[in-house]
């Protein structure tokens, strides 16, 4: 088995190897390639090649996503290293174990005219568990430090200096690794390498101290006080924003959901059900704006206990709304952050749910109440009403997704591009079997792709990506690899343009509109389709989007992707209209 020859590169592979992250995305470059080398000479190791190093990261991310557990991404120097950085924050405020490893020049040639040369020390500082900024071995072309930075190893000597080197590497290392396993957020490694770049041995040189993490369970703060303000309040909201599936077990699921004093508001990407759970928050909130009597009604819907669990949500429509009407109490479950969203947070419990619902409900016990029970009324009406409005409308962005939502079939994983995409589902009923992912925490449209490729990778179950037209054409390189299943679907609803700035505040009818904000554009998916091997079908209206659905999840020989066309200025009035009609 070949390694390379420098020693901080021995160094790192084998903290990655002993800490078990097995899965390492690559993008090609010559200052990385001690890491390239020695990651891909090791059968330990599965390795990716991808070019584009914002898709490879969003590819790591998915499989990251998925696997629960860090997967590395390895870049060359330079401004490669910047294009990580929508991912890094992805996988920051999504608490995604990113561990992000790049090459460097030499300290002495930065900020002199090197090429590839950028700062790359501490360049993620606001976005990252931990940064690690490894020291250059002196072992290693030692005539080169002796004529550029004499003074690294003139005070004490070649072997007592590189000694030094690699105590404070390994130290970096294992605080920046462990970091990752036990908080779940991204961490980046800078190794900075002097040529020669190439050289290999057979045999390693390096015995790293390799420590494990100590991280120990939290002990859980008295909850004895928050059960009784609990128990004694009727009017309780919890609600769930990202949540993996079965993360929660369905007995403390049972209890919350059987409570007459207490609303369930969960979204798709909540992955949480049951026939009391409300699953279309919008649909319950938003006709409540347009009524007269609205401040009476969203002073009924206000909870006196709002709590809370899982990551960011969608719907703006509640957080307006818990930001106007706040909960005397608003309580946090998670084992590391809590956001203060609505600007009510009064506790923070830092434990999983499982382990806080353990000891904090109980099985009812005549609980009486009426809050459950007039706002069920509202939702089976906002549903009867929008199954009738569905019956009534043109072929459009929400008839599509009627159609989409109730043609996915059991046990796929669905990935949602974020703008429309991830808020139209929102609105309708998916299989409890379906398990949701999107990427929530900077909410960006730039790497959904590439993260659903990544997410499919290891998954037993097929895995359908639904997206926009500009989502898609933004990620497009998420196309560009060879790792992409022959079960992979994806569904574009293809409006030509950014069709969410119709439905926000703001829309007007112009030129400016459509250019700077709309950005209307009449690329042929086919072409792009064709380039990457995806078999491509396209729709234009109701009856042959019913009929394509009918098979398009059973094939099975390559990737496909259904393109469907809707009309780019009658979506928003559709949506708009459906809450002014179940209102």
């Amino acid at each position: 088995m070949k390694h390379s020859s420098i020693p901080s590169a021995q160094t790192v592979v084998m903290h990655c190897k002993n800490k078990g992250i097995e899965n390492i995305v690559i993008s090609p470059g010559s200052r990385n390639a001690p890491l390239t080398i020695s990651f891909t000479e090791d059968p330990y190791f599965k390795c990716f090649s991808i070019v584009d190093e914002r898709s490879a990261a969003f590819f790591g991310l998915g499989i990251a996503q998925q696997l629960r557990k860090p997967v590395a991404v390895v870049c060359t120097s330079g401004s490669a290293l910047l294009n990580y950085y929508p991912a890094i924050a992805e996988a920051f405020y999504s608490n995604i174990p990113l561990v992000v490893i790049s090459a460097d020049r030499p300290g002495y040639k930065i900020d002199v005219g090197d090429g590839q040369t950028i700062r790359q020390d501490d360049v993620f500082h606001r976005h990252i568990g931990y940064s690690a900024n490894l020291k250059q071995d002196v072992v290693h072309a030692t005539d080169r430090i002796e004529k550029y930075a004499p003074t690294l190893i003139s005070e004490i000597g070649v072997l007592d200096a590189q000694q030094n080197v690699q105590t404070y590497n390994d130290s970096e290392l294992n605080r920046a690794l462990n970091t990752s396993f036990e908080t779940g957020l991204p961490v980046h490694i800078n190794v900075p390498f002097e040529e020669p770049l190439y050289n290999v041995l057979s045999e390693s040189t390096v015995q790293p101290e390799i420590l494990k993490s100590t991280a120990e369970n939290v002990a859980m703060d008295s909850i004895d006080y928050y059960k009784d303000l609990w128990n004694s309040s009727k009017q309780k909201m919890v609600l769930v924003g990202v949540n993996y599936p079965n993360a929660v077990e369905q007995r403390f699921l049972d209890i919350l959901g059987n409570d007459p004093t207490v609303l369930v508001l969960t979204e798709s990407t909540s992955n949480l059900h049951h026939p009391n759970f409300f699953p279309s928050i919008d649909s319950i909130v938003a006709p409540i704006e347009k009524l007269e009597e609205k401040q009476k009604l969203f002073k009924k819907l206000q909870p006196e206990i709002l709590l809370t669990f899982g990551g960011l949500i969608v719907s703006k429509k509640i957080k307006a709304f818990l930001r106007h009407f706040k909960p005397k109490e608003h309580w946090h479950i998670d084992e590391l952050k809590a956001f203060d969203t609505f600007f009510s947070l009064t506790k923070h419990f830092k434990v999983s749910p499982n382990r806080f619902f353990n000891e904090f409900l109980q099985p009812l016990e005549n609980t009486a109440g009426s809050y459950f029970s007039y706002w069920n009324s509202v939702k089976l009406n906002y549903e009867k009403k929008r199954d009738e409005y569905i019956d009534q409308i043109a072929f459009s962005d929400m008839l599509v997704f009627h159609y989409v939502c109730k043609s996915i079939p059991s046990a796929y994983q669905v990935q949602l591009a974020n703008s429309s995409t991830v808020r139209y589902v929102q609105l309708f009923d998916l299989k409890p079997s379906i398990k949701v992912f999107c990427n929530r925490g900077t909410s960006g449209i730039d790497g959904s792709t590439s993260t659903a490729v990544g997410a499919a990778f290891y998954q037993e179950e097929p895995t359908l990506l639904i997206t926009g037209d500009l989502s898609f054409l933004y990620d497009s390189n998420g196309l560009w690899n060879d790792y992409i299943r022959k079960d992979f679907k994806i569904i574009l609803i293809n409006n030509r343009g950014g069709g969410i700035f119709r439905i926000l505040p703001g829309k007007e009818d112009t030129e400016n509109f459509k250019t700077y904000f709309e950005t209307v554009q009449n690329c042929e998916v086919s072409h792009l389709c064709k380039m990457f091997g995806i078999r491509h079908v396209c729709v234009e209206n109701e009856k042959k989007l019913v009929k394509t659905l009918s098979n398009f999840f059973q094939q099975k020989t390559g990737p496909s992707l259904l393109e469907v066309r809707t009309p780019r200025i009658l979506n928003d009035k559709i949506l708009l209209g459906y809450f002014d009609f179940i209102s």
